[in-house]
């Protein structure tokens, strides 16, 4: 199996568009088309670390045809963020969450400010204020 049919294996296994995959990578989904194609160019290494993520399947397995191609349980259980799998378990926590993940870099520390100040209008004070120096 060439490297672009398990890309495709992989993705078609998650039940995914090439446009989803795409979004969920970070590509158009014109590069993930061009990375099943047959003359295709093979994904960077990033890129293929977050197609097997996104997927559920085996680095190694995409990257080389090695191994098996579906995570042990072990492995899928290390693969899951300690915040979703175990500490967070309202809903709307893991909205803000994913929320704050996916936002960009520069937006991240407004985020932050806007929860804080809506925390301390609801509850009357300023919360983590030694922490930050206020």
């Amino acid at each position: 199996m060439t490297p672009q049919q398990r890309i495709r294996l992989a993705r078609r296994h998650a039940g995914l568009s090439q446009a989803a995959l795409g979004a969920a990578v970070g590509v158009q989904r014109s590069a993930v088309g061009h990375w099943e194609s047959a003359r295709g160019k093979f994904p960077s290494v990033a890129h293929l670390r977050e197609i097997a993520m996104v997927t559920g399947v085996q680095f190694e397995w995409l990257a080389t045809g090695r191994g098996s191609m579906g995570l042990s349980a072990e492995t899928a259980l290390d693969s899951v963020a300690a915040a979703d799998a175990i500490l967070v378990e309202d809903p709307l926590e893991l909205r803000l969450l994913a929320a704050f993940r996916d936002a960009p870099m520069r937006s991240k520390a407004p985020l932050v400010e806007v929860v804080e100040q809506l925390a301390e209008q609801r509850i009357g004070r300023l919360r983590g204020a030694s922490q930050r120096g206020r």
